[in-house]
């Protein structure tokens, strides 16, 4: 007599060819689903990558076709890259439409496989002679083999689609695809807070030295600012770009460099504030649009006091936002963006010496997610962040209480520091290049110096090529005479002038520090000074370093001054508006933003 058990055991095999070829069939069609969903997530990642180069590729032509109009063969070269760009585009259209037929297909079979396998299971096993059950037991192999091997080939396939799906080549043209500017195209613009390298220079020689705001001469156009700000203007090719806020609106605004005209605004979502946040206020003299936004040629970010930050393509397309939190500053966030090939540096100082919260950010500019982050040992400040040539090394240059600090721009590595800063440290550091043109390609030299400023106290002279803590051996020499509290300085290499809120502009030498003069313009100054360089052909760019010095008053006065060794005053010119913003230059024209107008100055048709 069989026991319990032995009935058992042959029931379920009665069962078995039905129910388990449900359950093979369920299996099978479970893996290809989800094989058909892997393939669509690589397909729509794989979309993105290449809309991205695409985007960058065809911005990058677009610009080189907007100062060249009539290049032929350029203009064929972005209707090539369009059209493989839409040829890929409806190929990955007619996956996603095949593919979700499939996926729709093998869910339908699963869940109907489930069905049946539930079904047979319950059904009264047949009684089957001990004959039956071998032959049956080889059937069932057969079936297991040929699903295996459906499974199989189903992956084989999708293995293959991957294997064979390499990347597209938009243009045909094997030029490197970057999403960032080449150094040449970056000096030729204003692209952040003084322009290339921080440096306040001027790329150009033709820069207008007489304008009257009363009469209009010279002032090609001015267009109102919607919302108020402290941010500086900056230029690429044929845009200018500002940002200004208020406790409602936090926008970027886009305006046609040529006619004055505001193209777009974009829009920076406010982040909601914490139940246990207490609304956030801001000092007047500051507001909430002081640092100035930075651009690529591409895309343009800005961030406010609030810590939003917002990124916007050149058509005025928000990219993305975020938002770093509100600062622990009496001012709110104050510091000016800076750029490194594809990342966008924020120097995020906030709290007491003590807080360690403060920190050193570099985003991605395509996505704004967080490329490295480092803890910085200071507290809060206003000084803006500056990466600039020294030799073969690109250095990103930092100050703040009690530390100037360089980091690699790339990895955000700490290269060296110099204890010798205290207070709320606002002017933003220089490099001093001896090579007078910035834009020469011998200006990779390292004989240059790094100066820092203490407000009210003192300037420091630093030498950029040491490795860690550097106090005791790379100060070249520091002079404590009084320093400005808010101007950045400017110098043309050898040498090198700090301007005071209050008005008194002092002239040093870069090789020792020696004063040369002082002089007392008796008028209050917020923007920083900046520098036109003298032709290099002309008398005045023989000696000490030439060129013409811009100091624009809170009055909206244009003091020009010979950048030498003696005081001489130029001319001065007035704009009939107050100014707190620095200056932007470009080829033949100047940009001052108002306290309500941003104004062009320049000559017709020039």
């Amino acid at each position: 007599m069989e026991s319990h058990t032995d009935k058992t055991s042959q029931s379920i095999e009665a069962l078995s060819p039905w129910y388990r070829s449900a359950i093979t069939t369920a299996v099978v069609c479970a893996a290809f689903s989800l094989i058909v969903l892997s393939l669509f997530i690589i397909n729509y990642v794989r979309g993105r990558i290449i809309d991205l180069r695409w985007e960058t590729q065809s911005e990058n032509l677009k610009i080189e076709l907007r100062r060249d109009t009539d290049d032929k063969q350029l203009l064929l070269r972005i209707r090539q890259l369009d059209l493989q760009f839409r040829r890929h585009r409806i190929r990955r259209l007619d996956f996603s439409r095949k593919g979700s037929f499939l996926l729709f297909g093998s869910v339908v079979i699963f869940l109907i496989a489930l069905k049946c396998a539930d079904t047979f299971k319950k059904k009264v096993p047949a009684p089957q002679l001990p004959g039956d059950r071998r032959s049956e037991q080889l059937r069932q192999a057969a079936l297991a083999r040929w699903a295996v091997i459906a499974g199989l080939a189903v992956l084989g396939s999708g293995t293959l689609i991957l294997a064979m799906s390499t990347d597209i080549d938009f243009g045909g043209t094997g030029a490197a695809i970057t999403s960032y500017p080449s150094a040449e195209q970056i000096s030729k613009n204003w692209p952040s807070f003084r322009g290339h390298d921080g440096l306040g220079i001027s790329a150009y020689t033709n820069v207008p030295a007489g304008w009257n705001g009363k009469t209009g001469d010279g002032i090609l156009w001015k267009t109102r600012i919607p919302l108020p700000g402290n941010s500086s203007p900056v230029i690429w090719d044929d845009r200018v770009f500002l940002s200004g806020g208020d406790p409602n609106e936090l926008r970027v605004f886009c305006f046609d460099a040529v006619s004055g005209r505001l193209l777009w605004t974009g829009d920076v979502t406010r982040a909601p504030l914490k139940s246990d946040e207490e609304p956030f206020e801001v000092m007047e003299d500051t507001g909430f649009a002081a640092p100035t936004v930075v651009t690529d040629g591409r895309r343009v970010y800005a961030i406010f006091a609030t810590g939003d930050i917002g990124c916007f393509d050149f058509n005025g397309k928000r990219i993305w936002t975020r938002s770093l939190g509100i600062p622990d500053s009496s001012y709110g966030y104050a510091s000016s963006l800076a750029m490194y090939r594809n990342l966008v540096l924020i120097q995020f100082d906030q709290g007491g010496p003590d807080d360690g919260i403060s920190r050193l950010i570099a985003l991605d500019g395509v996505t704004g997610q967080t490329v490295w982050e480092k803890k910085r040992p200071v507290p809060n400040s206003w000084s803006s962040p500056i990466v600039t040539k020294i030799g073969n090394e690109v250095q990103l240059l930092t100050c703040g209480d009690p530390w100037v600090i360089a980091y690699d721009p790339a990895k955000g590595t700490e290269l060296w520091r110099v204890k010798c800063l205290a207070g709320d440290i606002a002017p933003s550091p220089i490099y001093a290049n001896p090579v007078r043109d910035p834009t020469e390609k011998v200006s990779n030299r390292a004989n240059g110096l790094v100066f820092a400023i203490e407000p009210y106290s003192k300037l420091v002279a630093i030498r950029p090529d040491g490795r860690g803590d550097v106090t005791e051996t790379h100060i070249a020499w520091s002079l404590e005479e009084g320093a400005p509290d808010i101007c950045s300085p400017v110098s043309n290499g050898e040498l090198i002038f700090l301007l005071a809120t209050e008005g008194f502009l002092t002239c040093y030498k870069v090789a020792d520090g020696k004063r040369l003069w002082e002089q007392d313009l008796r008028e209050n100054f917020f923007a920083s000074p900046s520098l036109v360089l003298a032709p290099a052909s002309s008398d005045a760019s023989r000696g000490s370093g030439g060129g013409k010095l811009y100091l624009l008053t809170e009055e909206g006065i244009m003091f020009i001054v010979q950048a030498g060794p003696e005081y001489k005053e130029l001319t001065r010119c007035e704009l009939g508006e107050d100014c707190h913003a620095s200056p932007a230059f470009a080829d033949g024209r100047i940009y001052i933003r108002g306290l309500e107008n941003l104004y062009c100055i320049g000559k017709k048709n020039q």
